[in-house]
């Protein structure tokens, strides 16, 4: 989950997929249980917002049932305006019957107390309500509400049939409203001696972020005997990969000592889509995002001369030997390229020419970065 943007506001992940669905499920047993064995209910759901909710509440439900709706509406923007329209009403003999209103959400009450109102007069056996969401804080209605999902806090929310101004209801999850990021947040890409590291160290300085390099980062855990280092030297020394678990939390710790930073230049991190599906959370949950992956194109053969002759004074056997090489650019066209699909997707990549001068290179990157 990341930060998305409907129109001119920003929503960060609020509640992800599983725990909506685990709610739904929750509240279809609980209506279930509280009926007669042998009753029909007949399930109101009042759109638009409750529609993906009225779909897979039904689907829960075990046992018969009838389905209707009614439109009202109440919200312009963000606010509720209390002013409350009946659009579309129900045509369905209601005598005798048990009615279950299904909302999305509840806040202010408006929309409740013409619920109530339209089914006044219907001879219904008895009126329920199952709401998904439930703000306590702004309800200002003494009306009951028999079965809540979740109670939440006084902020607009967005996705699972939830909009602002007729966008976000096709999201699965649910997106709080939050400020618009601040960050200045670049994953640097690029094969092995494209250059990242020292392309790092003179950007850092220029747009005053704090450079994260995945290398760096492992070395200092593991020399100073972190919880986290030790635990990826077991992996290591057992030639073992370490789970992205641990190094996810290894880079989130960092991210967490500089609280304070315009932002951050990712060196070697995300490695693979499930690596930048988690930064993409993280990251999101702090208001903040991804503003670009920066990719330093360089054609294999010119990286391959250009590490065989860094080998020569590095020390780095995996840079003297050709086959390794090689293997290492295999490794990295088989399962990290594949980034490339992500960001791009997300209209989040620049490729950019990785050949040329240190001068030139940081001149090209510096172009990119003012844009983000």
């Amino acid at each position: 989950m990341k930060i998305i943007k409907l129109h001119d506001l920003y929503f960060k992940p609020f509640i992800n997929a599983d725990e909506i669905a685990t709610i739904v499920k929750t509240l279809a047993r609980q209506v279930k249980a509280d009926l007669p064995k042998e009753e029909v209910p007949i399930f109101v759901g009042i759109l638009n917002g409750c529609f993906l909710f009225a779909a897979d509440f039904i689907r829960e439900f075990d046992g018969n049932c009838e389905v209707s709706f009614v439109k009202l509406a109440s919200y312009e923007g963000t606010t509720s305006t209390e002013k409350v329209k009946q659009l579309v009403g129900i045509n369905e003999d209601l005598t005798g019957r048990t009615v279950i209103i299904l909302e999305d959400i509840i806040d202010t009450g408006a929309t409740l107390q013409e619920i109530y109102d339209i089914f006044r007069n219907k001879n219904v056996k008895q009126l329920k309500v199952a709401t998904l969401f439930f703000k306590p804080d702004v309800f200002k209605k003494e009306l009951p509400i028999d079965y809540i999902g979740k109670s939440i806090e006084d902020k607009f929310i967005v996705g699972y049939g939830l909009d602002y101004n007729n966008l976000g209801r096709n999201y699965p999850a649910i997106y709080q409203l939050t400020t618009q990021p601040k960050m200045k947040n670049i994953v640097l890409f690029g094969p092995p001696g494209a250059g990242k590291g020292t392309q790092a160290t003179f950007l850092k300085d220029m747009y005053n972020l704090v450079h994260i390099s995945t290398g760096d980062v492992f070395r200092y855990n593991i020399k100073n005997q972190t919880k986290l280092g030790l635990l990826a030297k077991k992996y290591m020394d057992e030639g073992d990969l370490v789970p992205d678990e641990v190094t996810i939390n290894m880079l989130k710790a960092e991210v967490e000592k500089n609280a304070k930073a315009n932002g951050f230049i990712f060196d070697g991190f995300p490695r693979t889509e499930s690596q930048a599906e988690a930064l993409d959370t993280f990251l999101a949950e702090k208001g903040e995002q991804i503003n670009g992956m920066v990719a330093l194109e360089v054609p294999e053969d010119k990286l391959v001369e250009r590490l065989l002759e860094r080998g020569k004074t590095s020390g780095r056997t995996d840079d003297t030997d050709e086959s390794k090489i090689r293997n290492r650019f295999n490794e990295y066209n088989t399962k990290t390229a594949v980034l490339k699909d992500y960001f791009e997707t997300q209209g989040k990549y620049y490729g950019l020419n990785g050949v040329g001068s240190i001068e030139e290179i940081t001149t090209r990157l510096a172009k990119v970065f003012d844009t983000l």
